[in-house]
C-alpha cells in the first residue's frame, strides 16, 4: 500500500478507534488482548468483531494475535431499513454515509498517514542506526526479492475479492451504471461530476464490500460499491486503482449494524508469516495456548504422522524456534512419558476427512490423564462426535447459546445490540456466561479431568468446542 505524504506528526494518534474481525466465539479472546496487550479502552463487540480505542503505533498492532484483520474505524451505526424503503433511497441513505460527515473520513484519514509516517520514520531510524559494516554483500538484492514476493502474497490475499473489486472499478471509470425505472437518473449524473473532481487529489482507493442478511437479499456488494466509490470520488477527489491502491475502504452492511473501515494492513493479523505448512487455524492454536496459560516450559510436540512432523519441523525453523521444540514420533496413546511429569497438554483431536478419532478418544485422554501432574492443565479441541464418545451416549447435537460457549470477560466491556431502533449496550458477561455455563454443563469428566471453561468456536464449515480441563487428583492414589 503506497504511502500518502501528509503532514509531520510526532507520534501516534491519542485515542484512535480500531476494531478487528475474528472468528465467531473468539471475540472474549481478543477483547481480552487488547486490554492486556494494547490497553485498550472502550472496548466492545458485535458478532464477528471487536471494537477498541488505543493509542498504539503498527508494530504493537501487529503483534495482536486472535485478530483475523485490523481496520481504523470510520463509522458504525444501526442497518439500514430494507423493508419498508426503496432501493433508490437506500442508495441514497449510502451517499449520506460520506456526504453528511466528511469530517469524519478526513480525521479517520490523517489518522491512517499518520501511523504510516510513524511507521516509516521508525524503519528508517532503525536502519540509520544499523551497523553497515555488518551488511553481507547481495543483501540489497535479497531484502528487494523478499519485498517482491511479499508484495506477491499480499495481493494473492486479496484474490477472493479480485472480481468484486474488478467490476466495481470498471463500472467507477465508465460510468456504466444500472438504472431502475429512470429513478436513478442523479447517480448517472454524478459520474460525470465525479469525474471532474477526482483529479483535485493524487490518493487513491478502492472499495471492499460485503452485505449480508435481509439487504443482501436487495443490495448486491457491487451496487454498494459503486454508490460508495461515486460519492468518494465527488466529495473528495479521489481516484480509482484496482493493484495498488493508496487506501482501501471496507464497508459491511447486515442486519444488526453497518461498518466502514480501513484495513490497517494488507495481509491479514492471522496469516502468520512464519506458518509455512498450514494447519489448524492460527487464532484457534493461539486462543488455545492463551487459554492453557503457558509459562517458562520446555516444549514437546508429537504426533504419528511424518508429513505432520515434517510441517511442524518447517514452521518451528521457520520461526526460529527448531531448538526451543523437540518433536517426537510416537503414538499418543503410548506417550513415552513418566507419570505425571507434564504441566500443560495441548491437543487439535482429529476429526476432519484427512485424520479422524472417533472411539479411540477414550484410550487417548487416559494417556494424557496419566502423563499430566496433579493440578496441570489440559486444553482440547473437540467436536461434537467427541463429546458423544467421550459421553458414552448420544450427546446433542443442537447448538449453544446463540452467543457461544464463552466464560465471564471481567471489565467495562460491552456488547452492542440494536434493540428497536436504537442500540442498546450490556455488559458481555451477562452473556458470555450463560454460554459458558450451557457447554460447561455438557463437558463430561474424564476421570480425574475436571472440566474448567469451554468455549464454542466456527472452524469455517464446523463448529468445534475449545474445552479445558483441570487434573484434581491422582488415580490409584
Amino acid at each position: 500500500m503506497a504511502v500518502v505524504p501528509g503532514g509531520p506528526r510526532s507520534g501516534p494518534p491519542a485515542g484512535a478507534q480500531f476494531f478487528c474481525t475474528a472468528g465467531r466465539g473468539l471475540e472474549p479472546f481478543l477483547m481480552r488482548e487488547v486490554r492486556e496487550r494494547l490497553a485498550a479502552t472502550q472496548v466492545e463487540y458485535i458478532s464477528g468483531k471487536v471494537f477498541f480505542t488505543a493509542c498504539s503505533d503498527l508494530n504493537m498492532l501487529k503483534q495482536l494475535k486472535s485478530a483475523e484483520r485490523l481496520f481504523l474505524l470510520i463509522k458504525k451505526q444501526l442497518p439500514f431499513p430494507v423493508s419498508s424503503v426503496s432501493k433508490g433511497k437506500i442508495f441514497n441513505e449510502l451517499q449520506r454515509l460520506i456526504n453528511d460527515d466528511p469530517e469524519s473520513w478526513l480525521n479517520a484519514i490523517s489518522i491512517w498517514k499518520n501511523l504510516l509516517e510513524l511507521d516509516a520514520k521508525k524503519e528508517k531510524l532503525s536502519h540509520k542506526n544499523a551497523n553497515p559494516l555488518k551488511r553481507k554483500v547481495g543483501e540489497d538484492d535479497t531484502a528487494a526479492k523478499k519485498l517482491k514476493t511479499e508484495q506477491i502474497q499480499e495481493i494473492q490475499e486479496t484474490k477472493e475479492c479480485q472480481l468484486e473489486k474488478q467490476i466495481e472499478e470498471k463500472l467507477l471509470e465508465q460510468g456504466n451504471f444500472i438504472t431502475e425505472e429512470g429513478k436513478f437518473q442523479e447517480l448517472q449524473n454524478d459520474v460525470t461530476e465525479a469525474a471532474d473532481t477526482r483529479n483535485q487529489t493524487d490518493l487513491t482507493f478502492r472499495v471492499s464490500c460485503r452485505c449480508s442478511g435481509a439487504i443482501a437479499k436487495t443490495l448486491t456488494a457491487q451496487e454498494v460499491g459503486r454508490v460508495i466509490g461515486i460519492a468518494l470520488m465527488k466529495q473528495f477527489g479521489w481516484k480509482a486503482n484496482l493493484r495498488n491502491p493508496d487506501l482501501e475502504i471496507f464497508i459491511h452492511l447486515s442486519d444488526i449494524y453497518s461498518v466502514l473501515g480501513i484495513p490497517v494492513f494488507r495481509v491479514p493479523l492471522a496469516c502468520r508469516a512464519y506458518i509455512k505448512t498450514a494447519g489448524m487455524r492460527s487464532t484457534i492454536a493461539w486462543a488455545m495456548a492463551s487459554l492453557a496459560e503457558i509459562k517458562d516450559v520446555y516444549y514437546v510436540g508429537a504426533d504419528v504422522s511424518d508429513s505432520q512432523l515434517s510441517g511442524a519441523y518447517d514452521n518451528l525453523r521457520a520461526a526460529g524456534l527448531k531448538d526451543k521444540v523437540e518433536l517426537l514420533r510416537v503414538s499418543v496413546i503410548e506417550l513415552p512419558l513418566p507419570s505425571e511429569s507434564v504441566d500443560i497438554i495441548i491437543s487439535d483431536i482429529p476429526f476432519g476427512k484427512k485424520f479422524k478419532l472417533g472411539k479411540d478418544i477414550k484410550r487417548t485422554l487416559q494417556e494424557m490423564e496419566r502423563v499430566l501432574r496433579v493440578g496441570g492443565t489440559i486444553v482440547l479441541l473437540l467436536s461434537e462426535d467427541h463429546h458423544r464418545h467421550l459421553k458414552g451416549g448420544e450427546a446433542s447435537s443442537g447448538p449453544l447459546n446463540s452467543q457461544g460457549g464463552h466464560t465471564q470477560e471481567p471489565g467495562g466491556e460491552e456488547c452492542l445490540t440494536p434493540a428497536g431502533k436504537a442500540a442498546v449496550s450490556e455488559p458481555v458477561s451477562s452473556l458470555f456466561v450463560a454460554g459458558n455455563q450451557e457447554c460447561l454443563d455438557r463437558m463430561p469428566l474424564l476421570g480425574s479431568l475436571v472440566p474448567v471453561d469451554c468455549y464454542r468456536v466456527s472452524l469455517g464449515k464446523t463448529d468445534a468446542l475449545i474445552s479445558k480441563y483441570k487434573k484434581s487428583y491422582s488415580p490409584g492414589r
